[in-house]
């Protein structure tokens, strides 16, 4: 009889073990658990040791780093009728375990499904020029509705970047061709204001030419030096006629007498 209640005792003192062995848990520091007693929310618990009683008690891990969530690629049409194939990367977390395992079913896959129909309604709403130049824009616009619409879920989305804005190769060539078409534009206008200029300082210089016979003179000798440093076999000597005017006398003076002859 002793034999068989010792038995007894060691089985009891080896069940007693393995329960307590099952309760407990160890939550570490980026993880917390949310506790049902008789299927109804009693508290979230963590992080360390955690006691989690067997048939009455159960429990729900949840991992509160930052997680990244790759977007598949969506086509979208722009607002100016373009079609592109888009994806992009969301960063979140959790900040309320509660409301991530009640008010949701499958947290994950429901910010997933909302990414995906979040970018292609805020992407259709611009043009192809925005969604090349403007990402950081876009980005933020992104982001702040995602926000807002997780929060009740207990989700905290911090970024949103997009990857990758891909075009068919139709587009990609009209787009070249308006780049190409833009900077013969561009040369254009710089080669009109460089004539623009240059006729307003040659207008300067006329007036300056014409007010200033000496400085038609020192012209005259900075273009005969410059001719001068050419190695070519023939030279022709420009004489402007100003300069024949102020080697002449000056007009008022009489010319000086021949003696007569006898």
């Amino acid at each position: 009889m002793d034999i068989l209640l010792t038995q007894v005792w060691i089985v009891a003192a080896g069940l007693l073990l393995f329960l307590l062995a099952m309760s407990l848990k160890v939550l570490r520091e980026y993880e917390r658990a949310v506790v049902f007693l008789l299927g109804r929310f009693w508290k979230v618990k963590g992080p360390g040791l955690v006691l989690i009683l067997p048939v009455i008690q159960q429990m729900v891990r949840l991992d509160l780093r930052t997680r990244v969530l790759d977007v598949p690629q969506q086509d979208v049409i722009s607002r100016d009728n373009v079609s592109v194939r888009v994806n992009a990367v969301i960063y979140y977390r959790i900040i309320d375990p509660e409301k991530a395992v009640i008010q949701v079913e499958a947290f994950e896959a429901a910010t997933s499904q909302l990414a995906q129909t979040t970018l292609r309604s805020v992407l259709g709403q611009h043009e192809l020029d925005e969604m090349l130049a403007e990402r950081e824009r876009l980005n933020a616009d992104i982001q702040r509705i995602l926000d807002e619409q997780t929060e009740a879920w207990g989700i905290k989305v911090a970024n949103v970047e997009l990857k990758r804005v891909d075009l068919d190769e139709s587009m990609i060539r009209a787009i070249a061709r308006q780049a190409e078409a833009e900077r013969g534009r561009r040369a254009k206008i710089i080669d009109a204001e460089g004539e623009l200029q240059a006729s307003q300082r040659f207008m300067e210089a006329a007036q300056i030419l014409s007010t200033q016979p000496q400085a038609i003179q020192l012209r005259y000798l900075t273009t005969l030096q410059g001719m001068s440093a050419e190695r070519t076999s023939l030279i022709v000597f420009p004489l402007p006629i100003e300069l024949l005017r102020a080697l002449s006398p000056e007009k008022g003076q009489p010319e000086k007498s021949q003696p007569e002859k006898t």
